[in-house]
């Protein structure tokens, strides 16, 4: 098991977590009724695909 020999900075440890962060889920709008849906599935208001 590594064990850990100085300790890094924050700047060291902001760096590394840049790419941490949340994404907004891609959103399409359905061709049957105009919402907004995940993009390949169906639409939980009409089910049209």
């Amino acid at each position: 098991m590594a064990v850990q020999q100085r300790r890094n900075s924050k700047t060291r440890k902001a760096k590394r977590r840049t790419h941490f962060k949340l994404q907004a889920p891609a959103l399409v709008k359905c061709p049957g009724c105009g919402e907004y849906k995940l993009s390949h599935r169906a639409c939980p208001n009409c089910g049209h695909k």
